[in-house]
């Protein structure tokens, strides 16, 4: 005998997936939302929608944007000569809360990983180098500040040994940030610390 709607459990199924959501608070959602009037979910389901259908990648730094280029990328008061190398795009915005760094981005798009079956062709690390080597931006220094876990830190000593014949300055971020601890889960004043304190590579 079934004791709920069709609609109702696949609404939670497909919630349940959201990351950090279990099936108990996936129900919470579905039953809150159907208690909404039907507007109201229309416009979360447009704003859905809207997401996957106008968010882009920026072509310079492959963080999301609205447009072709970045606000940060397009931002003429940055400073062209310092990239900081971030795993994915929600680091930018981290980093960006503790207005410390004033450099521009590039977004790996995850670590090298063969357990996973991720190589350096997988990751944007070629568009690192061409960035790097580009008379454009004139590179002076790359700030790596990926992950502290066993993926970031063998992705960091592979791009590293890569920009050596760049002739760019490469530092990591390290002071205060504990190993296999995820920049996501980092207080804004630690990792503002660790963005002053960072060290050659």
């Amino acid at each position: 005998m079934q004791i709920t709607s069709e609609a109702l459990e696949r609404a939670i199924e497909e919630l349940a997936k959201l990351p950090g959501t279990g099936r108990k608070s996936a129900r919470r959602m579905a039953i809150y939302l159907l208690k909404q009037t039907e507007e109201s979910v229309t416009v979360l389901a447009d704003s859905l929608m809207q997401l996957k259908k106008s968010v882009k990648r920026c072509s310079i730094c492959s963080t999301i944007t609205d447009t072709d280029t970045c606000a940060i990328c397009s931002n003429p008061k940055r400073n062209n000569g310092v990239i900081c190398v971030v795993e994915e795009f929600q680091d930018v915005f981290i980093i960006e809360k503790t207005n410390e760094f004033r450099g521009r981005y590039h977004v790996l798009g995850g670590t090298i990983s063969p357990l996973e079956n991720v190589g350096p062709d997988n990751i944007r690390i070629k568009e690192l180098l061409e960035r790097a080597g580009s008379t454009n931006e004139n590179v002076q220094e790359v700030i790596l500040a990926l992950n502290p876990d066993a993926e970031g830190e063998a992705t960091s000593y592979y791009i590293n040994k890569l920009l050596q014949n760049y002739g760019v300055n490469v530092t990591r971020i390290a002071y205060g940030i504990p190993m296999g601890t995820e920049l996501e889960y980092i207080d804004e004043a630690t990792l503002s610390r660790a963005f002053s304190s960072r060290t050659a590579f």
